[in-house]
């Protein structure tokens, strides 16, 4: 079950690593149709979140330190992918949403399983 964990937590800090950075690298005029209508200082918010939870994720559990911090950040992850859900099913934008429910399902499962592997040990 660890090495099952760690391959979601893995993966999602990675994904949400990429995701944060291309938000903040990218010149506003280049970002996705999918954040248009926000702000630049709103999309780099939603970038921060997602290297705060991507952070959260993996290094808690990988030093040790506050480890029960990992199922928040994963539940964290997940709040930020059902809010992605709503913009782009408002916005009939499907095919995003097929991204995001992977996502949010991964977030779920590491803030599910990990508060019981990390919460418990604290």
């Amino acid at each position: 079950m660890n090495a099952f964990l760690w391959a979601v937590q893995g993966t999602l800090a990675a994904i949400f690593l990429v995701s944060a950075l291309l938000k903040v690298v990218r010149a506003p005029d280049a970002l996705p149709e999918a954040l248009s209508g926000y702000s630049v200082r709103s999309v780099r918010l939603i970038a921060l979140a997602e290297a705060a939870g991507a952070a959260g994720v993996v290094l808690p559990a990988a030093t040790g330190i506050a480890s029960a911090l990992t199922p928040l950040a994963a539940a964290g992850l997940a709040v930020i992918m059902v809010l992605a859900m709503r913009l782009h099913l408002r916005r009939r934008e499907y095919l995003s949403v097929a991204v995001n429910v992977p996502l949010f399902a991964a977030a779920a499962c590491v803030a599910v399983i990990g508060f019981g592997v990390y919460a418990v040990q604290t």
